[in-house]
Formats: structure tokens, C-alpha cells, sequence
């Protein structure tokens, strides 16, 4: 990838163990974002500690995290970095929502 930001978010999610992490160029498809990142944690304590790791990865990038949502919950969370939007699932409601049949065009996906 040639998005540093992307590097940073995507690598966090690797270093805490984040499942089937996703990368979905949705720029051209929608106002909101460039990019969707989604990344699953088995438990919210994991769905936590990712979330936690991209905010600290990224603030000490210098890149300030506009948003948050679900921080309360620990099922699932959104950060909100303006052209990028992390969306951190419990594997379940990963499954129930399935963001990515949104998305469902393969083009959109992007090699980590």
C-alpha cells in the first residue's frame, strides 16, 4: 500500500492480532471516505485493545482521530480519521452486519 495512514492502521491491526482485516477502497462510491478498514477481535477486550492500538499508532503519527462510536459497547467500534474509516467488529457482529456484501464489487478490496 502507498497510503501511510493505511500502513499504520492496517500494521496496528496486525501487531493485536485483528482478524481477516479488510481494506475497501470506496472512494468514487461514496462522500463519506476514501477508504473502509474492517478488522474482527474474538472477544471485546481484543475489539478494545485494536481500537486502542490504531488510536495510539496514529496519534503518534499526527493524525488526529475526528470520531469515535461504540467505545461503551466494545462490540463494535468506529474511528473516524476523516478519509478513513476503521470499523472494528466482534467476530459476531461481523458476521451479522457483513459490511463487505455492501461492498460486495472485489475490485474495491485492496492487498494489505
Amino acid at each position: 500500500m502507498e497510503n501511510k495512514k493505511l500502513d499504520i492502521i492496517v500494521k496496528s491491526c496486525e501487531d493485536k492480532k485483528g482478524i481477516d482485516i479488510k481494506v475497501l477502497n470506496i472512494n468514487g462510491l461514496s462522500s463519506i471516505a476514501d477508504y473502509f478498514v474492517i478488522v474482527s477481535g474474538n472477544s471485546s477486550s481484543q475489539v478494545s485493545a485494536l481500537a486502542n492500538e490504531i488510536e495510539e499508532k496514529m496519534g503518534e503519527a499526527g493524525y488526529e482521530l475526528n470520531n469515535q462510536e461504540g467505545k461503551n459497547s466494545m462490540r463494535w467500534i468506529i474511528l473516524d480519521y476523516s478519509d478513513i474509516i476503521i470499523h472494528i467488529f466482534h467476530k459476531e457482529e461481523r458476521e451479522y452486519y457483513n459490511l463487505e456484501r455492501l461492498w460486495s464489487d472485489e475490485s474495491n478490496f485492496i492487498d494489505k
